[in-house]
Formats: C-alpha cells, sequence, structure tokens
C-alpha cells in the first residue's frame, strides 16, 4: 500500500499545501524585510521567525502542527542549533505584496477547506511570527543602542497582514 501525503488528510492538493507551507517562511523574510535592520538584527529576527514556527509543532491545531513539522523537517530545527540563511530581497516592497497576496489566498482556501478553528489557528500563527520578528531587534538608534523596538514600517506590514487574515 503506498502511504498517502500527510496534507490528503487535510483535503488539500499538492499545490494548496504549498502554498500552506511556504507562507510561513514568507512572512518571515516580508516581516524582516519591512525594515532594513543591518545582518546582526536581521539574524535575530529570523531566529526569533524559526522558533515561532517551529513553535507550531506544539499547537492544539492539528493543521500548524503539520505545517510547521514540515518546514522545520524542510530548513532545520533552531533547537538543534540550526539557522535560517539571511535573505536580502532586491525588492523588499514587492516581497511584502506578494507575501499580502498569498496570505488572501491562504484565507481564502482555509475558509473553503477546513473549520473556523483550524482556519483561525492558522491564521493567528502567521500573525504570531510576523509579530516575533518585527519585535526581535530594534529599529534605528546609533551603534545598536536606542531606536524604536518595532518601527513604523514593521507594524505597518504586521497591521495588513493582520487585516488581510481577518485576524
Amino acid at each position: 500500500m503506498i502511504e498517502q501525503p500527510a496534507y490528503t488528510g487535510f483535503g488539500f492538493s499538492d499545490e494548496e499545501w504549498g502554498l500552506l507551507v511556504g507562507l510561513p517562511q514568507s512572512v518571515l523574510t516580508a516581516a524582516s524585510a519591512a525594515e532594513s535592520d543591518g545582518a546582526r538584527r536581521t539574524r535575530a529576527e529570523n531566529a526569533a521567525g524559526l522558533e515561532t514556527i517551529a513553535a507550531g509543532r506544539e499547537s492544539a491545531s492539528p493543521l500548524v502542527a503539520a505545517v510547521a513539522g514540515e518546514i522545520v523537517s524542510r530548513v532545520g530545527d533552531p533547537e538543534a542549533g540550526e539557522e535560517l540563511p539571511v535573505i536580502s530581497p532586491a525588492d523588499p516592497q514587492a516581497l511584502i505584496d506578494d507575501v499580502l497576496v498569498r496570505a488572501g489566498q491562504a484565507a481564502t482556501l482555509l475558509a473553503a477547506k477546513v473549520d473556523e478553528g483550524e482556519a483561525g489557528a492558522y491564521r493567528h500563527w502567521l500573525v504570531e511570527i510576523a509579530d516575533q520578528v518585527v519585535g526581535a531587534a530594534s529599529s534605528g538608534g546609533l551603534l545598536g543602542l536606542g531606536g524604536d523596538q518595532v518601527s513604523d514600517s514593521e507594524r505597518k506590514f504586521r497591521d495588513r497582514l493582520s487585516h488581510v487574515l481577518n485576524d
């Protein structure tokens, strides 16, 4: 007997599952790109985002736990000391806009395929990832001192994501 992929139990196609599995890491990258912070701060943001993604494996939501488990199996486990590579998009605003469009697509997909509890848990998890990333390192300041914990552009991304997801 051939074992079916885990996502078929949720009723998703391969393409739909790809959207749901790819989105959390894209949210992390877009949240980090919302403010140009420098390599050290970006690494801190990536670490916070990956930890939040990995924590999803312990979610009460089977969907979030499955998505988080698949992401960690692909990119590495922060508990094992693994880190994401720092990604500096050539056009941060285009990346942010793309992530927001895909987040809207995911919200529509979830509304059609899973109950509100599962959909809400996934949407909330994405906003939590963004929240942890934007709060991981202060922006601005001088020589790493001072600055805002969450910049206006970071807050704007997080708020737009929350609005798109109705979370």
